[in-house]
């Protein structure tokens, strides 16, 4: 397995956590993490085996972990979700919301499947508002309840190329986690999107193999190409954050300026 549960610090004993998309790349590094950290994760995703094996990791580095089968663009999914995570662990303190994507061929707004464009804005801002709001009830019953976004830096600017449905998607994700941290702060939920910029997941690589470098040329030039186990240090510093930690904030770790 490409990530490795780190040393139980402890620094989140008794917390619950919910990470989407924690059967491979960032959300199996992130769920991973957090379970390093003492936490209890239900691992969520479409795909039994992916998550069975995360689940499988963490365990066998002494920690505790539960898989649950999830599309989360399906809301029955994710009340299936919010109440096997009650009943398995009995709360919840920590969402963190990774899913997403592109969806059918990249192609201008001219030559796009019309189904395809809006599917996209559908994976990465509908599912957020699906899943962040089935976990509200129980993220209130936390004494510092946490919501963790994975957002984009084409949410911020468009690159050539044809991705527009993917730069909209990530740029209403990034309104509606100001308008999401706004509404909770009266609950002392915090609610922060973490951009990672470029990473090397299987989705990036297309299979291909690479290590973890500066890109010299191209569309990705002066960024730094991570792995998932790069991106959990920051998600775990917005976990471990205290009542009055920030919140309707984004936490980038890319070299570029967004």
């Amino acid at each position: 397995m490409e990530n490795q549960v780190p040393n139980m610090s402890g620094s989140l004993q008794t917390k619950i956590a919910i990470v989407t998309g924690a059967g491979r790349g960032i959300g199996q590094g992130i769920a991973l993490g957090l379970a390093g950290a003492g936490a209890k994760v239900v691992c969520a995703a479409r795909t039994q085996e992916q998550i069975d094996a995360t689940v499988s990791a963490i365990k066998s580095g002494g920690g505790e972990a539960v898989a649950v089968v999830c599309d989360v663009l399906q809301p029955n999914d994710i009340e299936n979700l919010i109440q096997k995570t009650d009943v398995a662990f009995g709360g919840l303190d920590i969402l963190v919301m990774n899913a997403g994507g592109s969806v059918g061929q990249t192609a201008t707004i001219e030559e796009c499947r019309a189904e395809d464009w809006l599917g996209t804005v559908e994976l990465n801002l509908y599912s957020s508002f699906h899943c962040a709001r089935a976990a509200i009830p129980l993220l209130k019953k936390s004494d510092a309840g946490k919501i963790i976004t994975l957002g984009s830096g084409l949410g911020r600017r468009f690159n050539k190329g044809g991705n527009s449905s993917y730069s909209v998607g990530k740029a209403a994700l990034w309104m509606f986690i100001k308008c999401l941290a706004t509404e909770l702060i009266q609950y002392d939920i915090a609610v922060n999107e973490l951009i990672p910029g470029p990473v090397i997941t299987e989705a990036f690589t297309k299979g291909n193999s690479v290590e973890p470098h500066i890109v010299s040329e191209g569309k990705f030039e002066g960024e730094w190409v991570k792995e998932p186990k790069d991106v959990v240090p920051m998600a775990l510093w917005l976990a471990e954050q205290k009542k009055y930690g920030p919140t309707g904030q984004s936490f980038a770790i890319n070299r570029r300026v967004l």
